[in-house]
């Protein structure tokens, strides 16, 4: 990966985005993206739509989301404390013990989230796994009218964010879902770019996908395109203790999934694996018998219908603070999705 595509990874994932409070993350995507978009639009929503070729034929939408999983502050106790509500799907023992940022007007302040010491806990207690309203975040406030003057309520918080690197062109971060999958549709748009596009491609950085598919909702009917490519991580089968036979065979640094099921249209799908093939684009396919839980179920409903694909990135640790990526599964699927672009003429027929 070259030093100024890593750096762009490495700006989104050290950027706190909770769902609803993406509006940083998406101004530092604009000025990436300027360098060759044709087109940009923002909608009030919080969706940022970059263009290459807006008159082109047929239209195709590429979605990513760039929120993630957090915290909101619900309630400062009279010590200072801060109790919390959950944004998107939390394992709440993932938050034990954890560093975290809240993300205020003035920058983010550091915390802690902790509970009473293991010492201190009655046996009981050892064996509980812990509700949200067990824990709490220690900015090391005085009291309440400290913390009062530097946090407001409804204020984001995040895990402590940042980058690391592992062996093997492995790497490590909070929030590789699903800032790799903005990575790559603004990665592949780029490459779309600097060829000979016929079609219109439209990639949108998503908001509030962890809450709902909120804002695919919203960008797929403006965008009005009769494809769309949702690019979202999905799990890494080759850990201990996780079954292959329930979730498929999905090796991290494998190439990138394509989905096949009810919410990938065929023909799409037969040709992102023969551009892949052709290419000689290492992929891999996982069977999917219901609608996705990310972007591509409200890509294929949005007007009268998308055909639509769901090209996912092996993740490890799905929803923790230490989510593993293959840096070369996203190059690769930025690759693959563009040369299917490249691939799209008016004449295209998608009908299955």
């Amino acid at each position: 990966m070259q030093d100024q595509q890593l750096n762009f990874l490495k700006t989104l994932l050290e950027t706190g985005s909770p769902s609803g409070y993406e509006a940083e993350i998406q101004k530092k995507i604009q000025a990436h993206v300027e360098t060759f978009a044709d087109q940009i639009d923002r909608d009030w929503h919080g969706n940022l739509a970059a263009t290459v070729n807006p008159s082109g034929t047929p239209r195709i939408m590429l979605a990513g989301h760039c929120d993630q999983i957090g915290l909101l502050v619900k309630y400062i106790e009279a010590d200072g404390f801060l109790r919390t509500m959950t944004i998107g799907g939390w394992d709440l023992q993932m938050l034990l013990g954890q560093k975290v940022q809240v993300w205020t007007a003035n920058g983010p302040i550091p915390g802690v989230i902790a509970r009473k010491a293991i010492h201190l806990l009655s046996k009981d207690e050892r064996g509980k796994i812990p509700e949200i309203q067990d824990l709490w975040i220690d900015i090391g406030a005085k009291d309440k009218a400290d913390a009062e003057s530097r946090i407001e309520i409804g204020e984001p918080v995040t895990l402590n964010l940042g980058y690391q690197e592992l062996l093997n062109g492995l790497a490590c971060a909070p929030g590789m879902d699903d800032k790799v999958g903005v990575w790559v549709i603004m990665s592949a748009l780029e490459r779309v770019k600097a060829g000979s596009p016929q079609a219109a491609v439209i990639g949108v950085s998503t908001v509030q996908e962890e809450i709902g598919l909120r804002g695919a909702t919203t960008a797929s009917y403006s965008a009005d395109a009769k494809l769309g490519i949702a690019v979202d991580v999905t799990h890494a089968t080759d850990t201990p203790d996780v079954s292959q036979s329930q979730h498929g065979d999905i090796k991290i640094g494998g190439g990138p999934v394509i989905v096949r099921g009810p919410n990938s249209n065929s023909r799409v799908f037969e040709r992102l694996t023969s551009i892949a093939k052709a290419a000689d684009i290492p992929y891999q396919v996982n069977a999917l018998p219901k609608a996705a839980s990310n972007d591509a179920a409200a890509l294929q409903l949005s007007r009268g219908g998308q055909a639509t694909a769901v090209v996912a990135i092996p993740n490890r640790y799905m929803h923790s603070p230490v989510e593993v990526i293959s840096l070369q599964d996203l190059e690769h699927a930025a690759e693959l999705i563009a040369q299917f672009c490249l691939s799209l003429t008016p004449d295209c027929d998608f009908t299955p």
